[in-house]
């Protein structure tokens, strides 16, 4: 799997977190090769940097990450935009459940091993304690994390940490807690000079 660092943007002034809860991984493929589809054969919105979707393992939905320059330039797109976009999704996967958008900003990581590709992606939330270190560095050294990337909410009140990993089997040998939620990446798109997207066909899930 591409790591979450070839991911980021440089560019990005902010990060936008979404799941869309489908039920089951047939569903959720073909929500995502909707999406996929609608972005790449569209010109690329103004300020919109990068778009990715990441399934749930156990095939119970998607995560969106996309990275945009401003939360403005999002803004501007999703209230003339997003209800068409969603509605042909839809039409295709009726029933799927929004639990809302949570706007954030990449806030520090810390790569252990830069050469193996990711088997596993978990995020998790937790509230803002300020030690973004603590965060990084908790439980340090673990057998096959790869790489950990802190995300701050806008609204300063949490804290989403992402980890990868090498394979599910290391993470679940080093889990003390409950389990977060886990993907892998599926595909997305990177915008150019505002062309439309290039679409990434990525299919490992």
């Amino acid at each position: 799997m591409t790591r979450f660092s070839d991911l980021v943007h440089p560019s990005a002034g902010t990060a936008l977190m979404s799941q869309w809860l489908t039920g089951t991984a047939e569903r959720s493929r073909t929500a995502a090769d909707t999406m996929l589809g609608e972005w790449a054969s569209a010109p690329a919105p103004p300020g919109r940097l990068a778009q990715h979707i990441f399934l749930a393992t156990d095939g119970s939905g998607l995560l969106f990450y996309a990275q945009w320059s401003s939360d403005e330039a999002h803004l501007r797109w999703a209230r003339t935009h997003r209800p068409q976009l969603v509605s042909r999704v839809d039409a295709l996967v009726p029933g799927i459940e929004r639990p809302g958008l949570t706007r954030t900003r990449l806030a520090d990581s810390l790569v252990h091993d830069a050469t193996r590709p990711a088997g596993l992606l978990v995020v998790s939330t937790a509230a803002h304690e300020g030690n973004d270190t603590a965060v990084l560095t908790a439980g340090m050294p673990l057998p096959g994390l790869l790489a950990t990337y802190v995300h701050h909410t806008q609204d300063g009140e949490q804290t989403i940490r992402i980890t990868e990993w090498d394979h599910a089997r290391d993470y679940e040998a080093a889990r003390t807690t409950g389990p977060g939620r886990q993907y892998t990446l599926y595909g997305g798109v990177v915008d150019e000079d505002g062309a439309a997207g290039l679409t990434l066909p990525l299919r490992q899930a």
